[in-house]
């Protein structure tokens, strides 16, 4: 087993981390958060050499989750997550991609496996952690693995900010209740990507998010 890589591919008009994550050695990998833009994901792909074995997803919003049947029939692979609390989201992708103007851009998702939190997913024998933040949406997970002191925590926290809570299934106190509970306990040297813009690290955004401070 060889060493975690990732590498972002910027997706839908939400400008949506899609996240390609895998092991060096084995070139054995998962993409988390598949919106949409499916060729260009595939192009990445392509380009980095890997091979998918999984589509992980963090919840259920469209810029998140639209593209994962889509992804799914071209690579022939599983959709695991996000927990069964995003299920109506999740079978409303269509109804939102109407809503937005974009009529068939995108599809509702059904996971074949659902996660709950002390789950583990596995990438490659890199083991990540499931933890079920909800409060930008209700099914919400994140993963984390101790050993590269590594997190993908979608929309639960960006830098700088955190979680829109003004959306469908949003509450913004048990969006607050997740990032201390859950995300501030890892550890202050733990990096993450997100969901929208640069990663961080959990204890710049402790010190210095105005949302948290």
């Amino acid at each position: 087993m060889g060493k975690l890589a990732a590498a972002i591919v910027n997706v839908t008009p939400f400008q949506q981390n899609c996240t390609l994550l895998w092991d060096d050695e084995t070139m054995i990998g998962a993409v988390i958060d598949p919106g949409g833009d499916i060729e260009r994901i595939e192009q990445a792909i392509k380009d980095t050499g890997i091979t998918v074995s999984q589509i992980l997803l963090t919840h259920g919003h469209i810029d998140h989750a639209g593209g994962a049947e889509a992804l799914k029939s071209k690579l022939g692979v599983e959709i695991i997550g996000p927990h069964k609390d995003d299920l109506d989201l999740l079978s409303n992708i269509e109804k939102q991609s109407e809503m937005f103007g974009v009529p068939g851009a995108f599809q509702n998702a059904s996971p074949d496996k659902w996660l709950e939190e002390g789950d583990e997913v596995d990438i490659s024998g890199h083991k990540f952690s499931v933890f079920h933040c909800p409060g930008h949406a209700p099914g919400h997970v994140i993963f984390y693995n101790k050993e590269a002191r590594f997190a993908h925590v979608g929309d639960v926290l960006f830098q700088g900010s955190i979680g829109r809570t003004d959306l469908p299934g949003g509450d913004h106190d048990s969006l607050i209740k997740s990032i201390k509970e859950k995300l501030f306990p890892l550890g202050d040297d733990v990096s993450f990507i997100c969901g929208h813009g640069p990663g961080s690290t959990i204890g710049q955004e402790r010190q210095t998010n105005p949302f948290l401070i």
